[in-house]
């Protein structure tokens, strides 16, 4: 575990709030939650990281139990003004580390972001994604229950009451 460590300070070192290594039995997944997006995200059926094309929960549910670690992020407490910035930051974040834990030999290592994917303005589903490198599937895409899951590893999320109060992100790098 001490070796893992060090991805929590190179995490906050690039702006993340809060890191902790955690075990992927903590990670909560549900059915419901891509309703979530299908009923309720502008963002479904448009971008390669989201419902339908984004692992179902049945498969990321399976995909957990290959894994025996991962690291769960967060930003909190970011102002409406800055989200669309902070989401993207947090998005090249994950890439990053990802490579870094990949090449550190944890070869299995896969980051999940949170929220749409913002590398292109507009994505193209019929084609491949441009950016392979950086797009990975927003947690919620793929059946997580975010909340819980955050709950589960001492993590606050509450639900923004209004698009004018600051919000805060999740992401998960699955480590091996």
């Amino acid at each position: 575990m001490p070796q893992l460590e060090r991805y929590i300070n190179k995490a906050q070192e690039m702006g993340i709030t809060k890191a902790k290594i955690i075990d992927p039995k903590t990670v909560v997944v549900g059915n419901w939650v891509r309703l979530k997006c299908q009923y309720g995200c502008s963002g479904y059926g448009k971008y390669l990281t989201c419902p339908p094309y984004s692992p179902t929960p049945d498969y990321t549910q399976k995909m957990l139990s290959d894994y025996s670690r991962g690291l769960l992020m967060q930003i909190e407490n970011i102002p409406p003004s800055m989200e669309p910035k902070i989401r993207l930051k947090l998005k090249t974040t994950v890439a990053k580390l990802e490579r870094e834990i990949f090449l550190d030999g944890f070869y299995k290592a896969f980051g999940m972001t949170s929220g749409p994917c913002s590398f292109c303005r507009t994505c193209h589903v019929a084609k491949p994604c441009k950016y392979p490198e950086q797009a990975r599937p927003a947690m919620e895409a793929c059946g997580i229950d975010v909340y819980q899951t955050a709950r589960n590893n001492g993590f606050t999320l509450e639900v923004v009451q209004s698009e004018d109060l600051p919000c805060s992100y999740l992401s998960l790098i699955l480590i091996d």
